[in-house]
């Protein structure tokens, strides 16, 4: 083990992940852990792909991705949020936005730098700064409405922050941002010489409220990586295909990054992805439709049991609260798991800041809602 990188050997499975993979063991598990669609791809990018391969179309494209491909993310953002982005220079397509992540960490991070990451947050973004040698401050939300706070921003600059990560819509909580809670965050941003990476892999899956992008402020041009894809949109999780969009200046540091880490993204997936950005865009509003079905029932059900719980306005996560049944949300999710085969992933599992919560996702059928929720009921009842 002295001989495997020390960084390597200090990292965990992620609470979402063990959680998921000990459900498994029962026949009968409810699992309300993984963040991914059970809405299938839409039949119409499917048979794009499988036309690409038909057609030999399996081979390597431009490292930045295939320019047909980065004209159409291009032109989603020109119709949708009245954004222009150069598909020549400005747009990377990458393996999944995780890997969009990593080659922008790649890109802007030194040994010792720090980034700022409002919290409770996704759990894989620490792990991708610590293998860099850099670390995280988290921000606590849990006391603002999730909603990051600027003058608290303010004071956790230091001469060694390098980047502000925010991620909205967000998972775990479903927080989306006003335009009146952005304005006073943006402008803190732009007085301060740091980049800012917007992780908006939700935003097409909202409910109450309009999604705003980090995009739209001119005064963070210069300095934004947004990092998007497919993969909750359209149901593409397997597909691997995500993208990142920035400024020319600093894109050509990420396109060489990327390109040695996986050359490019899968051809026929890039295929896939063009037909769901030109021909497919509907698709997010139906299952969004079908989401809020679920969010609903979810809320009602939860709140009829005495959690107390934001209602989620995107992504498909709801975060309440345990905090009075007076234990760890690890213990509350451990025991919950034993006794009634129902998996959810702890608040601790999206840092210190989680603890008292538990993401339950409603990316699963309504019968399964309805048993997890019963079992739910069983079991609290029981404390």
């Amino acid at each position: 083990m002295d001989n495997i990188n020390q960084r390597v050997t200090a990292l965990e499975i992620p609470g979402t992940r063990q959680f998921s993979n000990r459900v498994s063991a029962f026949r009968d598990g409810v699992n309300f852990t993984i963040g991914e669609p059970d809405i299938p791809t839409p039949h119409t990018v499917k048979q794009a792909a499988i036309k690409a391969i038909e057609n030999n179309r399996t081979g390597y494209s431009h490292n930045a991705g295939l320019l047909e491909l980065r004209e159409s993310i291009s032109n989603f953002f020109k119709d949708v949020y009245g954004i222009k982005y150069d598909p020549e220079d400005e747009i990377v397509v990458t393996t999944g936005a995780s890997e969009g992540l990593r080659s922008v960490f790649e890109t802007i991070l030194n040994e010792g730098d720090e980034v700022i990451i409002p919290a409770p947050c996704y759990s894989a973004y620490e792990p991708l700064v610590d293998l860099l040698g850099a670390s995280v401050k988290y921000m606590d939300t849990s006391d603002t409405d999730f909603v990051p706070d600027p003058e608290k921003l303010r004071s956790m600059m230091t001469d060694k922050t390098k980047a502000v990560l925010l991620n909205f819509p967000s998972n775990p909580t479903g927080k989306v941002l006003s335009e009146e809670e952005m304005a006073p965050l943006v402008k803190e941003l732009a007085a301060h010489d740091i980049f800012v990476i917007a992780d908006e892999i939700y935003s097409e899956i909202t409910y109450d409220a309009k999604h705003t992008s980090f995009s739209e402020y001119p005064e963070l041009r210069e300095k934004l990586f947004l990092v998007h894809g497919l993969s909750k949109s359209h149901s593409m999780t397997g597909w691997r295909l995500g993208y990142v969009l920035g400024p020319a200046a600093l894109m050509s540091y990420v396109l060489k990054v990327h390109l040695y880490d996986t050359i490019c993204a899968s051809l026929p997936s890039q295929y896939a992805a063009i037909e769901a950005l030109d021909n497919s865009r509907h698709s997010p509003h139906e299952m969004a439709a079908v989401y809020r079905e679920r969010r609903d029932l979810i809320i009602e059900r939860l709140t009829a049991l005495g959690f107390e719980t934001k209602v989620p306005q995107g992504a498909f996560y709801v975060f309440p609260s345990i905090e009075k049944f007076n234990m760890s949300s690890f213990e509350f999710a451990d025991q919950l798991l034993e006794k009634e085969h129902v998996a959810v992933v702890p608040g601790s599992g999206f840092t210190e800041f989680g603890e008292g919560f538990i993401r339950i996702s409603y990316a699963t059928s309504i019968e399964n809602i309805n048993e997890g929720l019963k079992r739910i009921e069983r079991f609290i009842s029981e404390l």
